[in-house]
């Protein structure tokens, strides 16, 4: 099991990996064939970051309770 700075860690490391995709999608038209595979890996990239936090900030406690 992960503590929670290894998960922070991780969130601020695909945070800057996002960003830098984002930067790199900037310039590009959008009928670039690359564009699609940036837009991909970009998608992928938001879905664990939003998944991380998910685990981070999991809720507690019961649904039926």
């Amino acid at each position: 099991m992960r503590t929670e700075n290894q998960i922070q860690s991780k969130i601020n490391e695909m945070t800057l990996q996002r960003r830098s995709l984002e930067s790199r999608l900037a310039p590009l038209p959008p009928g670039d064939p690359q564009r699609a595979a940036l837009d991909a890996q970009l998608t992928r990239l938001e879905d664990l970051i939003l998944m991380l936090e998910w685990v981070l900030n999991a809720p507690v406690g019961k649904y039926h309770a």
